[in-house]
């Protein structure tokens, strides 16, 4: 009994505290107001060591490769992977739609977020860079600071001999910010549990109101899909043994996802549970951060849910092949462009408002749905990148992927 407290304490503790927060949220509604700043001094330390953290993950992954490694081959699989698994979400999302259509009138509401609009080209120079080096230390530049921490990762494998000293400093602040966020996640069942409580409080009658039957859609495919989807992927990755490490090192990044919303948050999570499940360094510390911005299965199924809502709102039938087509690539790119922030996806409205002529009006309910599916989504978008780094193992390291260890890469001395 000791030996089964020491090894899963730290689960223990986190889901005390999250059903202890959540039971507060039910029996004080909104209350729990009063508990939202520990929340968020909990998800501000989060935030403040993932920036450091996702720099030396990526850029020490790619200093620190052998010559045998193939990057190349890694971010190849990793592309087809991150594709192919957004498309099965966002098809299964439109059987379930299909089986289980939106008739209800959606009545519009009032914008509670403003949206600014630019030309395509400073969103795309946006998205991409800063005009400023410390505009990178922000989460909300997080594929610019990624692009970057790939490049210096370049840059140190480059210089050979000459960067061995940096390359060496890159692999320690790897492993310092790695034991950051154990000391951080000490203080996961206070600042988890109070999220919960604020999350439950405040948000949870909204669930209850005229979105319901959307939102239950959202919700019935997301758990499916969770469940079910996760585990295929798994076992195709790895068999029953590829199943039974995935889920027992998934119960914290999956608290971390819906406590904090967010997926970046979540990072820390994934690469500690990317290392007990046996990923190899080189593809856990690059695909993990990646797709933590890239990869968003969660975001899939709420594009097409949004859609379908939209749809319905305006008399029209979505069904199709030109529609169906259009949503498949608006899907893709919607989960492409969505930064990994909470309730960050509302660029991905205007783009497929935009893409099939609605008006304005259109907006507020896609922009409500999204909020509300917030939890659910994260828990997809961000967990599914470690199942899907599972997948890149399988594709690029073989069946016995497993047998060879987290393997962190330690430079030579020529």
């Amino acid at each position: 009994m000791n030996n089964f407290y020491n090894n899963y304490k730290g689960i223990i503790w986190l889901l005390t505290g999250i059903v202890a927060g959540s039971i507060a949220g039910l029996v004080l509604g909104e209350k729990v107001n009063v508990l939202k700043p520990i929340g968020d001094i909990f998800l501000n330390l989060l935030f403040t060591a993932v920036i450091p953290l996702v720099f030396f993950a990526i850029s020490s992954a790619i200093a620190g490769l052998q010559p045998g490694k193939k990057l190349g081959k890694v971010l190849g699989v990793m592309g087809a992977v991150f594709l192919g698994t957004v498309l099965i979400s966002a098809c299964l999302t439109i059987m379930a739609v299909w089986f289980f259509p939106i008739h209800e009138q959606l009545t519009s509401a009032p914008l509670t977020e403003q949206v600014s609009k630019q030309p395509v080209g400073d969103q795309i120079t946006q998205l991409f860079t800063t005009g400023e080096f410390y505009q990178l230390l922000s989460r909300r530049n997080m594929l610019a600071m990624i692009i970057f921490s790939v490049i210096i990762g370049f840059a140190a494998l480059r210089s050979g001999e000459k960067g061995m000293a940096f390359t060496r400093f890159l692999l320690a602040g790897n492993e310092v910010f790695k034991q950051v966020f154990i000391i951080i996640m000490k203080l996961g069942p206070v600042g988890l549990g109070a999220y919960f409580a604020y999350q439950v409080g405040v948000f949870g009658p909204q669930l209850f109101g005229a979105y319901a039957r959307s939102l239950g859609l959202y919700y019935g495919v997301g758990a499916f899909y969770y469940v079910f989807g996760f585990s295929a992927y798994a076992f195709i990755a790895g068999g029953v043994k590829g199943f039974k490490k995935f889920w027992p090192n998934n119960i914290i990044p999956s608290a971390t996802a819906i406590g904090t919303c967010s997926s970046i948050a979540t990072i820390p999570a994934n690469v500690n549970a990317a290392k007990e499940i046996g990923i190899p360094a080189v593809i856990a510390n690059v695909t993990i951060p990646l797709g933590s911005t890239l990869h968003k299965d969660g975001s899939s199924i709420s594009s097409i849910i949004k859609m379908a809502v939209v749809f319905a709102l305006f008399g029209k039938g979505f069904n199709s092949a030109d529609v169906i087509i259009l949503a498949l690539g608006m899907t893709v790119l919607v989960s492409l462009v969505e930064g990994g922030i909470p309730n960050g996806g509302y660029v991905g409205e205007l783009l497929f408002i935009a893409a099939y002529g609605f008006p304005p009006e259109a907006l507020p309910p896609a922009m409500i749905i999204g909020t509300l599916v917030d939890p659910m989504a994260t828990l997809l978008n961000a967990t599914g990148d470690n199942v899907a780094a599972m997948l890149i193992a399988r594709f690029t390291e073989g069946s016995n992927w497993m047998d060879k260890g987290y393997e962190e890469n330690e430079p030579e001395n020529s």
